[in-house]
């Protein structure tokens, strides 16, 4: 595990520019710790992980766009306010 002392601490609240009180130093201390030795253990699994391995890279999933005709009118009977093919809504932003 790594271990940060007071003085980087410190450093790093003046770096941060925070003020620390003197009984939050220990609290902060084993916190970064912790952190850095969690950014450790994920560096690890990074460097163990092979990228060339996957064979499924650069490879669409999604099907195809297919155009199709359907009948705009049994949704269009449902509008409260329609001008041919459309839905005639409310303004919400005036153009200025």
């Amino acid at each position: 595990m790594i271990k940060i002392s007071k003085e980087e601490v410190l450093k790093i609240a003046e770096m941060a520019r925070i003020s620390i009180h003197e009984s939050e130093i220990e609290e902060i201390q084993s916190k970064l710790e912790l952190v850095l030795s969690y950014a450790e253990r994920v560096q690890k699994v990074a460097e163990d992980f092979d990228v060339s391995a996957q064979s499924n890279k650069c490879v669409n999933i999604f099907r195809q766009d297919i155009v199709a005709k359907t009948d705009p009118e049994p949704i269009l009977e449902q509008a409260v306010c329609r001008e041919e093919n459309y839905f005639v809504v409310p303004v919400i932003i005036e153009n200025k």
